[in-house]
This record gives structure tokens, sequence and C-alpha cells, in this order.
């Protein structure tokens, strides 16, 4: 028996939601199956929605349930937030969400059991549950990042960070040339630093100028990082860390002799891929950082190392859900140990930009805290970023926090990036 329009991507939606939660798993990772492109956008939307509303999502649940779920009760919780975030962020008819949910539960060997109650809960917050989701919106952010946001920036700016990160992302491009042409055909804006934005989610493929490779999608903040290197026509620059390509590319267009390094083979393989479509050369190799080997030093070195990746936690809300302050520390110990192996790969007199998609202060500026021998800091200047000056730290580093305004439009991933400069 064919199964109910759209209950393959809530099924979809529901196994996602149970990797990310009990498993840890990215919601990127664990995405599959085969699916029409109508189901998988609303596959992604449902998922997105639930894991960027979870704490409104609990909280509306909470208010109608005697005593919480036992550990045997399979995919329910689950259910319930996917059915509920339907009712209460996406808009979806009562019935459809609830009939829907019931079916997903009778499934379930273990949640077939609370199928009953499921559909009495879920009446119940289609009714009233606003009240109780729209108090919690808090809950949102687990509280050992907002205390540490609170801790770097203050309770003001926390909160911002934290509000941005429930708005649904544009679509930003880095484009090869004529943004202002790419803008007008693609109904968008262009940004400060000649970013593209389109506000309305279409799928990439189907735009003009993808096929051709006339751009690629890369935030607007994450388009910058590569920009503090300057003009670096005709010279030989070294990309650490480098898929999925979008710095590479950018490095490439702009007329450098760029070697892409990356550890997985699989990011590898779509970092050329994305190469042959912008028709962009680059030398790629697959090695890990502290493996590689190389039979002369760089002119410019660009290390975006492996981070918490906090800062793109609107584009990536299972992130919150999968990381811990413990990785924190791990990675800025890698991150620490990285920069230092990168510095030797710079000719004397050559540049190095460091950059994390992180918030995290020992991710960034805490690795800068003292000298650093045969290297001097540079700063970032206004007239470097489009005359973003609040993108600028107090050290002259550049700080990117999600809630900052690009040109008066809202929207950019959290961003760090040092540059220094070798004696």
């Amino acid at each position: 028996m064919a199964d109910k329009q759209g209950l393959a991507a809530r099924r979809i939606a529901v196994g996602l939601i149970e990797g990310v939660i009990k498993e840890r798993r990215a919601m990127d990772e664990a995405f599959g199956g085969e699916l029409e492109a109508r189901d998988r956008a609303f596959a992604l939307a449902l998922t997105s929605a639930t894991l960027r509303h979870r704490g409104q999502l609990e909280a509306a649940i909470g208010a109608f349930l005697a005593k919480p779920l036992p550990k045997s009760s399979g995919s329910t919780a689950s259910i319930l937030l996917t059915a509920a975030a339907q009712l209460l962020v996406l808009n979806t008819p009562a019935h459809a969400a609830i009939d829907m949910a019931v079916t997903l539960a009778r499934e379930d060997k273990n949640a077939t059991h609370f199928s009953g109650l499921i559909n009495a809960v879920l009446r119940k917050v289609g009714q009233g549950g606003k009240p109780a989701f729209d108090g919690a919106l808090a809950a949102n952010t687990p509280a050992w990042l907002m205390q540490r946001w609170t801790h770097a920036y203050g309770k003001a700016a926390a909160r911002a960070i934290a509000a941005a990160h429930m708005v649904e992302p544009a679509l930003d491009l880095s484009v090869k040339a004529d943004a202002a042409m790419w803008a007008e055909r693609l109904g968008g804006v262009v940004l400060p630093g000649a970013s593209v934005r389109l506000q309305d989610a279409r799928r990439i493929e189907d735009l003009p100028g993808f096929s051709e490779g006339a751009w690629w999608v890369q935030d607007a903040a994450a388009a910058i990082p590569a920009r503090l290197l300057g003009d670096v026509r005709g010279k030989r620059v070294l990309d650490l860390c480098a898929a999925p390509g979008g710095k590479t590319a950018q490095l490439a267009a702009a007329g450098a002799s760029v070697v892409a390094v990356d550890d997985s083979l699989q990011r590898l393989q779509r970092l050329q891929e994305n190469l042959r479509r912008l028709k962009l050369p680059a030398e790629t190799r697959l090695s890990d950082v502290f493996d590689l080997t190389v039979d002369e030093q760089f002119d410019a070195v660009l290390l975006d190392a492996p981070c918490s990746a906090t800062g793109t936690i609107r584009r990536h809300p299972d992130l919150p859900w999968l990381k811990t302050e413990k990785q924190i520390g791990e990675l800025a110990r890698l991150q620490a140990r990285m920069l230092r192996h990168a510095m030797g790969l710079v000719k004397s007199g050559g540049t190095l930009v460091y950059c994390v998609c992180s918030l995290e202060p020992e991710e960034g500026p805490a690795h800068f805290e003292t000298e650093i021998d045969g290297f001097a800091r540079v700063p970032v200047t206004p007239d470097e970023i489009a005359g973003q000056e609040d993108f600028i730290s107090g050290w002259g580093d550049l700080r990117i926090l999600p809630a900052m305004r690009i040109g008066g439009e809202a929207g950019l991933d959290g961003f760090f990036a040092a540059r220094l400069r070798k004696a």
C-alpha cells in the first residue's frame, strides 16, 4: 500500500531527529533515502524547524504530558517534536500533522502503544500550546552555550546571537565577476564585499549560472578571510583544511596558484567537483596537515581550522545538540598545533591567515594573546572589508557575530580571523 502524501518526508524527519538527539549524528550526515524533490525539501525544513525550536517545542509538549516519557517509548518523543513543529512553527493543518504522527507511531513497535497519547497531546498542543511555546524562547539554546556567550560578549549580545539563530538564513553566493549583473538575474542584492544574497530558498542547481560555473554558495562572512591575504595574483597560496572549496575558489578566481589540502577523501572529491563546475584550476592534495610535506614554502597560507562551528548554528540547527564544552577545549589544542605547523610553511615576508567559524574565544583570539616568535600581527582595516568597522575587534582581528548586519542586511555566520606576517 502506498504511503500517504507527505508521510515519507515526515518519516525521514523523525529519523533525523532521532539521530541528532539520541545518537549525536549530524543532520547532513544522517540524511538519506530516495525522496522526490518536494518531499526532500519538506523533510529538511521540518527537521531544521524542529531543532531550531527544540526548547520551545519541548515546553509546549511538556505542558500537556502528565509525566515524562519512559525510555522504552521508542520514537515517541521525536514524533511529538516534529508534529508540534508542524503545528506551532510551520502552520500545517492540525488534522494532517496529527494523523501523520499517529501513523508513524503505529509503524514503531515501541511507540505504537503511545499512539493514543500522541493524538491527545498534539490536539492540546494545537489548541493551547502557543503560550508555553512563546514563553520558552531561551530554551532553544543550551544553557552552557548561553553562559559562554554571555561571558564573552555580554548578556545583550548573547541574547542577540541566540535570536539570530532562530531566523532561517538567506542564500549567499560568491561570483566570479559582475556581482551586480548576477544579483539582477537571480533577484538578489549585492552585499558589501560583492557577495550576492538571495532571500527566497530555491534549489541551487536550477538557478541561472550554476551549470556554467558562474558562482558558488558561500556565506558572506565566510568569504572575508581569504580576502585578508590581499592581492594574490601570481602568488603560490596554500589552503589548509580546504574542502568544500569556497575559499579555494576565491583564491583561484583571484589569480593565485593554489594548493588545496584536506584530510577527507570524500570532502576533497567534493572540492574537486566544485572546481570542475567552476572551471577554476587548483592543485589538490589528500593529506593531514601534520603529514603535509612540501618542497617549498608559500607566499601565503590560509588555515581554516576545524572548530566547534558555533558560528554556523543558524545554518546547522543540529549543532547545539551535538557539541559539548569538552570538545571546545580539545579542538583548541588541535588548532594551536595546526597553527604552529602552518607557520613553518610560510615564506619570509609571507602572510598567514588563521580563521574559524566559531564564536568561542578559546578557538580564536586566545591563540594570539601572546607574541608569536618570527611573526607580527597585522590588523584588519575597514577598507579591506568594505567599511564594516564593527567586524574588527579591539585587537584588530576579524570578529563577526551572527546578529551583526552587512550593508543593512541581517544574518551572517559567526567568524574569527587573525592575520600574521612572517618577519
